[in-house]
C-alpha cells in the first residue's frame, strides 16, 4: 500500500483521472442537488436554527429522521446541507479545532472564529467538499448568523436559507420576518420556513428540527414539528383464499430421475 492511502483527511487523487476521462469524451456524473432545507434567523435574544430531517440517495429516501443541526461548541451550532458525510466530518473537525482554540487561549470562542475556520477549510478544497452550512451562535459580542457556501464564500444576514428548499423557505422569511421577534415568534417562523421547504421540495421532508441559542444556553427541539404524518390506510390489501379464480392448473415435476449404469464386465449394477 502506498503512502497516498495512509494520509489523513480528504483524498482527491481521482480528480486527475476523471479530468482525463472527461477529455476523452466519457460522460462524468453531474453534481446532485443538496436535497435539504436549512434556515436560521435572529431574534431579540439570540438565534434560531432549523432543518428538515430527510436524507436522500438520489431518488431514494435513505433516512426519514436524520439530524442536520451539528454541534460546534456549547454556544454554537451549524446546520449542514449537501453530502451528509462531508457536513458531518467538516463540522466535527471544526468542533475539535474550536475546543483546542479555547484551551490554548483560555477564553470562550467567538462565532466568527468558527466561521473563519469553516470558510478557510472549504476554500482550500475549492468546492470538492460538498458542505453548504448555516452557522449560528451567541458569544460575548452578541448573536451572529452566517452562511458558508461549499466554495468558502460567506454571508452575514438577519435571516438565511440554504439547500434545495431554500427558495420556498426564503419566501416565508421575506414576507414574515421583522426585527425584534421574540422567542416563540422566531421558532414559529423558522418552523413555517422549514415546512415550506418540506412541501415544495422533493429532497426535503419528514420532520422539523429547531435549535434555540441564547446567552443563557442552547435548547435543541428535536422533531419539534411533524408535518408529513403518514395517514392510515382505509382498506387492507388482504384477500381471503379463493378470491381470484383460475381457468386451468398444470403441475410439473422438477425432480429429474437419473440412472447410473456400469461400464465393464464385473461392475455391480447400481441402477
Amino acid at each position: 500500500m502506498t503512502d497516498l492511502y495512509l494520509k489523513p483527511g480528504f483524498n482527491f487523487s481521482n480528480t486527475v483521472r476523471n479530468d482525463f476521462l472527461a477529455g476523452k469524451g466519457v460522460k462524468v456524473p453531474k453534481a446532485t442537488s443538496t436535497g435539504t432545507t436549512i434556515v436560521g434567523c435572529l431574534f431579540e435574544n439570540g438565534i434560531v436554527l432549523g432543518a428538515d430531517t430527510r436524507a436522500t440517495e438520489g431518488d431514494i429516501v435513505a433516512d426519514k429522521n436524520c439530524e442536520k443541526i451539528h454541534y460546534i461548541a456549547p454556544h454554537i451550532r451549524c446546520c449542514g446541507a449537501g453530502t451528509a458525510a462531508d457536513t458531518e466530518f467538516t463540522t466535527a473537525l471544526i468542533s475539535s479545532n474550536i475546543e483546542l482554540h479555547e484551551l490554548s487561549t483560555g477564553r470562550k470562542a467567538r462565532v466568527v472564529t468558527a466561521m473563519t475556520m469553516l470558510k478557510q477549510m472549504l476554500f482550500r478544497y475549492q468546492g470538492q467538499v460538498g458542505a453548504a452550512l448555516v452557522l449560528g451562535g451567541v458569544d460575548s459580542t452578541g448573536p451572529h448568523l452566517f452562511t458558508v457556501a461549499p466554495h468558502g464564500s460567506t454571508d452575514k444576514l438577519p435571516y438565511v436559507t440554504m439547500g434545495s428548499g431554500s427558495l420556498a423557505a426564503m419566501a416565508v422569511f421575506e414576507s414574515q420576518w421583522k426585527a425584534g421577534l421574540n422567542r416563540q415568534e422566531a421558532v414559529d417562523l423558522v418552523s413555517a420556513a422549514i415546512s415550506a421547504g418540506i412541501f415544495n421540495d422533493l429532497g426535503s421532508g419528514s420532520n422539523v428540527d429547531v435549535c434555540v441559542i441564547t446567552a443563557d444556553g442552547t435548547e435543541m427541539l428535536r422533531n419539534h414539528k411533524t408535518d408529513n404524518v403518514r395517514a392510515t390506510k382505509e382498506n387492507t390489501y388482504k384477500f381471503r383464499r379463493g378470491t381470484t379464480a383460475w381457468k386451468h392448473e398444470n403441475i410439473r415435476s422438477l425432480v429429474v430421475d437419473e440412472a447410473i449404469r456400469p461400464v465393464g464386465g464385473d461392475a455391480m449394477d447400481t441402477t
